[in-house]
């Protein structure tokens, strides 16, 4: 193989990495950014049952004050109704005290709902309270996992800068130049294979002649279609080869 298209399909080989793992690079932190917004979720929920346990104790707290004081009043006016010294004073009286007891019996029941009520609403704390801990533990993991991962990545991105460096001072500056120019043009993607007489990265089929010529690997090539630099890559069977061959059949 020709050292300049060997060096292209090899300086190829690292530029892709170097995009996928800058890609990655990037993708890392909108990762913990969308765990995160999950991990909030689950916040914002055990926030709104702990408010509404709260709410629920509050409102019993005030029914249970007021039964207090319904029960003082009613305790009053039976007394003043022991006192009454007309038939009218009693009946009014007794229709008060029905009142207050009414408002009492209504208020405990209020109670009793806010009760089970009450029993819910702890399930559901002590739910939310489990499942932040839990989502609290998986993003931390999924934090340390993704350190790791950055610092290996860009560990790896020197190393392949490095190589990159090693391979350009090596190329021919004349096919450097046409690389980066085709790399600049189609999207990262300056070398190609070819297969079955055809380009694999325009799938523009190739003259007979430039394909055999482009399978010899012994000069650098350029699809006339898409100007990529063309290597080929030899079956590595009996089989392949074989299935490769134009067939002679009439």
């Amino acid at each position: 193989m020709a050292p300049d298209l060997k060096l292209a399909i090899r300086l190829q080989e690292i530029d892709t990495e170097i995009q996928e793992v800058e890609e990655e690079i990037a993708s890392l932190p909108r990762h913990i950014a969308a765990i995160e917004k999950t991990l909030e979720s689950h916040i914002r929920r055990l926030e709104a049952d702990q408010a509404a346990l709260a709410a629920n104790q509050k409102e019993r707290r005030r029914l249970e004050g007021d039964v207090q004081m319904l029960q003082q009043k009613a305790s009053r006016l039976k007394d003043q109704m022991m006192e009454a010294r007309t038939n009218e004073q009693y009946w009014a009286f007794q229709k008060e005290i029905e009142y207050v007891e009414n408002e009492i019996r209504k208020a405990e029941d209020r109670i009793l709902d806010l009760m089970a009520e009450a029993e819910t609403l702890e399930r559901n704390v002590k739910s939310a309270e489990a499942a932040l801990k839990l989502e609290k533990q998986r993003v931390e993991a999924e934090k340390e996992d993704a350190r790791r991962r950055t610092a290996a990545d860009r560990q790896r991105l020197g190393e392949l800068h490095g190589e990159r460096q090693t391979v350009v001072a090596a190329m021919s500056p004349k096919i450097y130049a046409a690389y980066e120019k085709i790399r600049a043009k189609r999207k990262g993607l300056a070398v190609a294979e070819v297969a079955d007489g055809h380009c694999n990265a325009c799938h523009i089929a190739l003259r007979p002649q430039f394909y055999q010529d482009v399978k010899s690997n012994q000069s650098v090539m350029f699809c006339e279609s898409c100007g990529r630099i063309l290597y080929y890559k030899p079956p590595t069977s009996c089989e392949e080869e074989l299935a490769s061959q134009p067939s002679t059949a009439g």
